[in-house]
C-alpha cells in the first residue's frame, strides 16, 4: 500500500461525470488529513457526456466539467491515462495497465459504463457514440466520406433511443443524409408510450430523419472494408455508408468480475447484477469492504441507470460516508428531455401509469405532432409521473412537483389544450436541479443572499455560481430565471427590463411602440416614448430601431448625432484616428478590372491593404478628409458601401461551389451573392455574418456564421446562431433540404424575427439561447409559422429590399452630408498632418506611441 500513517488515501477508478463530482464534493468537504487520487484511462479531464452531441458538430468545443483548477489543489491528483487492470481487496491495492500500483484506505469504483455492441456480422464496421473519440471520430468519418465519396453519404444509426436519436441529428448536421433504424414499434420506447412514441416519430420525420422501426438488423454489409448498408431480418437491405451503434450501455464492471474470478471461496466478492453492475446499498458501499461504487457501474435495486442526476447523487453520498456523515441514496430519478432542435420531448417519474389505482389525464393531436400526458393518483390529486411530445412547456414547472399534491386539475397543466398553466409556487423542498439535487429553497437562499461569500443573486449566472443549478443538462434553466425574477420582486428587488435609465421599454417593446406609433424620427421618438435627451445607449439603439424598419440614411431624420463613432462618418475609425474603407464584394466574386480599381485607389491615397476573413479587401489609413473623395472613385467604379462600420450584415462568405469544384452539390457562390445583395443594408441589434457552403466540406465556414448555408443532393440546409469571435457558437440546423425560394423565405422571418425581439447589442448565438424555448421556439415561430407572423416578417423584409439604398452614394450626391468630412470645423481645407507611419513588408502603418508591449520572450 502507498498510504501512511498521517495520511487517509482515498482512490478513485475512472474519471467521467460520477468521478469528477465525488472529487468536488471532497474538495468542498475538505477532510483533514486525506488525499484524493483519480486514475481515469482517458487522455481528457473529466468532460460533459450530456453535451457530447456538440462536440459532433464543433470539434473545438470545450466540454471539460468544472474549473480545472479542481485538479491543481495539493491533496488531490489526476492520473490520465491509467487503466485499471487489477484490485487486490485484501491487501488494498490497484493495479494499472502499465504495471504501477496504487494503495488505497478506500476504493471508489466509477468506471461508467461501455457502449452496448451488437452481435452480428459486420459490427467491427460500426462506430459507438460513447466517448469523446467516438464522436471524434465519428466526425472525421462523415468527412472522409464526403470526400472521398462526391455526393452526401448516408448514416444509418441503429438505435431509436435518447442517444440514437441525437447521434442521427448530429451526424445530418454534419451534412449527411441521416437514418434510423430500431427494433421497436415506436422511438424511445424506455421513455415513452405508444402515442407519445408515434407522435415522436412524425416529429422526426419532419425533420428528414428516415426512420425504419419494427425489425432488427442482421448483419452489417460492406464491400472491401467499406461499409454498403445494412440486412434486416425481414431480408430487406438499407443502403447506408456508415453505421453508427447506440442501442444502451452496459456497466463497466470487468474490474469487479476479474477479482472475483482470483477469490478463494473465504475470500470478499463483489454482488454483481444479472444484466451487470456491481450492486449497493443506500450508502453506496459495495459487498466488499473499504470499496463503494458510484454513477452508471453501480446496480441499485437491480437497475444500472445512466443519467446524470442519480450519479451525482451517489457521488455527494459516497463523499458524505466517506467524511463521517449518513447520507443514504434512495432510487433513481429517470427523468430524461430530448435535446434535439425542434423536437420538444420529456418523460418523468411514472410515465406508463403502472403505479395501481393511477389515471392517465391525455391530450393528442396527431396532426400537430403533439402528445401530453400526466399520470396521477387515484383521486386526481398527486402527481405521479408525465410524458410530453411536441410541446413540453409544462415540464419545466411540473417536475419539482412530482410526489406532491397538484394545486389545480391535472387538465389544466396540459399546456396544448389551450389555455396558461397554473402559477404555481414551488415548495421549498421541491427539487429544481435535478443533476445537482438543488431545490427551490436553495435558489430563494441564493437570491436572498444565504451564498456563503457572495451578494444576493441578481442573475441566472450568479444563480448557477453559487448553487450549482444549471450546470449541468441547462433544462432548469428557464425554471432559474422564473424562481430568480419572482424572488427578487418578493425581495423588493427590481427586476428591470428597461433599455436605459431614458427609456422604461425594452429595446423589443421599443422596437414595436415605434412601428406601431409609426414614428420616423429620432425627436418623435425621445417625445413620445423617453425623457431627458438621451444617451449612448438609446441613441444608437433608436438610430437602428429607424434604420431597421425605415432604411433611413445614417445621417438623416435627426440620427447623425445619435450614431456611434463608426456610423457618423460610415467608416471604422482605427486607433490613429484615421478610417478604413471597405468596399462590398458580394459573396467574394470580383472582376479583375475591379481588383484594380481598389488596387489603384489603395496607391494613389497610401493606404494600407488586407484581405479580410470575409472574403472582402480591407484599406486602412484614409484621414476624414479623405473618405469622400475615396468613396468617389469606388461609386464611379460599381462598388457599394460593405458597411463595415454597422450593426448589420457584414458579409457573405462563399466556397466556389459547383461552378469550378468537384465536390460542389449547388452554385454556392450564386446563392451568397444573391443573399448578400438581399438583405445588404439591414440594421439589426447586432452586426451578423453569413456564409454558404457548396458541399458538406463545409469551406466557407457557414456553421460559425449567424445564418449558414450549406448545399446537399436534396436542397440546401438551414443553420442559424453561430458565431466566432471572443464566445464562438456553432449554429444550429433549421431547415434541412430546402429550395432556393423557400430558403430566402425562411431566412427573411429568421432576420426580421431577430431584428424584432432581440435586445441592444445581442449577437443571434445568446438571442436564441436567451428565447424561451432557445432554438423549438425560433423553429416553431419561423418554419411552422406559429404565430402567423409569416407572411408580415416577410413583407417587412420586402421593404427593406425595394427601399435600400447605397449610403455612400446617397452622400456623395448631398452636399449637406460631405460637410460632415474634414478634420477641422474652422479650416476645412486643412487636413491633418500630425499623422507618423513607418515602412514594413511594403505597406506603411501607425508609428507606435509610448512604450512597446513585448509579446514574446527576448532572444537570449
Amino acid at each position: 500500500m502507498n498510504t501512511s500513517s498521517e495520511q487517509r488515501h482515498i482512490l478513485v477508478i475512472g474519471g467521467g461525470p460520477a468521478a469528477h463530482r465525488f472529487a468536488e464534493a471532497m474538495a468542498t468537504r475538505r477532510p483533514a488529513g486525506t488525499r484524493l487520487t483519480v486514475l481515469t484511462e482517458e487522455a481528457h479531464l473529466p468532460y460533459d457526456r450530456v453535451a457530447l452531441s456538440k462536440a459532433l458538430t464543433d470539434p473545438g468545443v470545450d466540454l471539460t466539467l468544472g474549473e480545472a483548477e479542481l485538479w491543481e489543489q495539493e491533496h488531490l491528483t489526476l492520473e490520465t491515462g491509467a487503466r485499471a487492470v487489477a484490485l487486490d481487496s485484501a491487501a488494498r491495492v490497484v493495479r494499472t495497465e502499465d504495471g504501477r500500483e496504487f494503495g488505497y484506505d478506500e476504493l471508489v469504483l466509477a468506471t461508467g459504463s461501455n457502449a452496448a455492441t451488437l452481435p452480428i456480422p459486420g459490427a467491427e464496421l460500426t462506430h459507438v457514440y460513447r466517448t469523446l473519440e467516438d464522436v471524434r471520430g465519428i466526425a472525421k468519418q462523415v468527412r472522409t466520406l464526403a470526400a472521398t465519396l462526391g455526393r452526401t453519404p448516408v448514416v444509418a444509426t441503429i438505435g431509436g433511443g435518447l442517444l440514437g436519436l441525437e447521434a442521427a441529428a448530429g451526424v445530418q448536421a454534419l451534412g449527411a443524409q441521416a437514418l434510423i433504424i430500431d427494433g421497436g414499434h415506436w422511438l424511445m420506447g424506455t421513455q415513452l408510450d405508444q402515442g407519445a412514441g408515434q407522435a415522436l416519430g412524425r416529429l422526426i420525420a419532419q425533420k428528414d430523419l428516415t426512420v425504419h422501426g419494427g425489425v432488427y438488423p442482421e448483419k452489417i454489409l460492406s464491400e472491401n472494408g467499406q461499409v454498403t448498408g445494412v440486412h434486416m431480418a425481414d431480408g430487406k437491405v438499407i443502403a447506408a455508408d456508415m453505421v453508427i451503434v447506440s442501442i444502451g450501455v452496459r456497466p463497466r464492471d470487468e474490474l469487479a468480475r476479474t477479482h472475483n474470478e482470483t477469490q478463494t471461496d473465504g475470500g470478499a466478492h463483489f454482488s454483481l447484477g444479472p444484466r451487470g453492475g456491481i450492486v449497493i446499498d443506500g450508502s453506496c458501499a459495495t459487498g466488499v469492504e473499504h470499496v463503494w461504487a458510484i454513477g452508471e457501474v453501480a446496480n441499485f435495486g437491480g437497475l444500472c441507470v445512466g443519467l446524470v442526476a442519480p450519479a451525482n447523487t451517489m457521488a455527494e453520498v459516497a463523499a458524505d460516508r466517506l467524511t463521517g456523515g449518513e447520507g443514504e441514496f434512495s432510487g433513481f430519478d429517470t427523468a430524461t428531455k430530448l435535446k434535439l432542435s425542434g423536437v420538444d420531448v420529456a418523460s418523468f417519474g411514472d410515465a406508463f401509469a403502472r403505479t395501481e389505482g393511477s389515471l392517465e389525464v391525455v391530450y393528442a393531436d396527431a396532426a400537430r405532432g403533439l402528445y401530453q400526458k400526466l399520470v396521477v393518483s387515484e383521486d386526481a390529486s398527486t402527481l405521479l409521473g408525465g410524458i410530453f411530445v411536441g410541446d413540453a412547456s409544462p415540464y419545466q414547472s411540473l417536475r419539482p412537483l412530482l410526489g406532491r399534491e397538484l394545486p389545480a386539475e391535472p387538465g389544466a397543466y396540459l399546456s396544448a389544450a389551450g389555455g396558461p398553466a397554473p402559477d404555481t409556487e414551488l415548495p421549498d423542498d421541491a427539487v429544481v436541479c435535478s443533476c445537482n439535487n438543488v431545490d427551490a429553497g436553495s435558489i430563494r437562499g441564493a437570491v436572498g443572499g444565504a451564498c456563503a461569500g457572495c451578494g444576493p443573486a441578481s442573475t441566472v449566472s450568479g444563480l448557477k455560481s453559487c448553487t450549482m443549478a444549471g450546470t449541468q443538462c441547462g433544462s432548469c434553466v428557464p425554471m432559474l430565471k422564473k424562481l430568480l425574477e419572482t424572488e427578487m420582486a418578493k425581495n423588493g428587488m427590481e427586476v428591470s427590463t428597461a433599455l436605459c435609465e431614458h427609456f422604461s421599454l425594452s429595446r423589443p417593446q421599443l422596437f414595436e411602440a415605434v412601428r406601431v406609433a409609426g414614428l420616423g424620427t429620432y425627436p418623435q421618438i425621445m417625445a413620445r416614448f423617453g425623457t431627458g435627451t438621451g444617451c449612448d445607449i438609446c441613441k444608437p439603439t433608436i438610430a437602428s430601431i429607424l434604420a431597421s424598419q425605415t432604411n433611413v440614411h445614417p445621417m438623416d431624420a435627426g440620427l447623425a448625432g445619435a450614431q456611434d463613432t463608426n456610423d457618423r462618418v460610415m467608416a471604422n475609425m482605427q486607433k490613429d484616428g484615421t478610417y478604413s474603407v471597405v468596399p462590398r464584394i458580394p459573396g467574394g466574386e470580383i472582376t479583375p478590372e475591379k481588383l484594380g480599381v481598389i488596387a489603384r485607389v489603395a496607391q494613389k491615397y497610401g493606404l494600407y491593404t488586407k484581405l479580410t476573413g470575409g472574403l472582402r479587401i480591407d484599406m486602412f489609413g484614409a484621414r476624414l478628409e479623405q473618405l469622400p473623395q475615396i468613396w468617389r472613385e469606388l461609386v464611379d467604379a460599381g462598388f457599394e458601401s460593405g458597411q463595415a462600420y454597422g450593426k448589420s450584415l457584414r458579409n457573405v462568405k462563399t466556397c466556389v461551389g459547383s461552378t469550378w469544384c468537384r465536390y460542389g452539390m449547388l452554385d454556392s457562390v450564386g446563392m451568397g451573392i444573391d443573399i448578400e445583395l438581399r438583405y445588404r443594408g439591414l440594421r439589426a441589434p447586432h452586426k451578423f455574418k453569413m456564409g454558404v457552403s457548396g458541399c458538406a466540406r463545409e469551406c466557407a465556414e457557414a456553421r460559425a456564421k449567424d445564418v449558414g448555408v450549406i448545399a446537399t443532393a436534396e436542397g440546401w440546409n438551414l443553420y442559424v446562431g453561430g458565431n466566432g469571435g471572443a464566445n464562438p457558437a456553432h449554429a444550429q440546423l433549421l431547415a434541412g433540404g430546402v429550395d432556393d425560394r423557400t430558403l430566402l423565405r425562411y431566412i427573411d422571418r429568421f432576420l426580421m424575427y431577430y431584428i424584432r425581439s432581440a435586445e441592444r447589442l445581442q449577437r443571434t448565438a445568446h438571442w436564441i439561447q436567451e428565447l424561451p424555448g432557445g432554438m423549438d421556439t425560433v423553429h416553431s415561430v419561423v418554419v411552422e409559422d406559429s404565430l402567423g407572423l409569416g407572411a408580415e416578417l416577410e413583407q417587412a423584409m420586402e421593404r427593406h429590399v425595394s427601399s435600400y439604398q447605397d449610403e455612400w452614394a446617397a452622400t456623395l450626391a448631398d452636399p449637406q452630408k460631405l460637410k460632415r468630412f474634414r478634420s477641422f470645423v474652422n479650416a476645412p481645407q486643412i487636413s491633418d498632418t500630425e499623422l507618423e507611419y513607418a515602412s514594413e513588408r511594403g505597406q506603411r502603418h501607425p508609428v507606435d506611441l509610448g512604450a512597446s508591449i513585448p509579446v514574446r520572450p527576448a532572444a537570449n
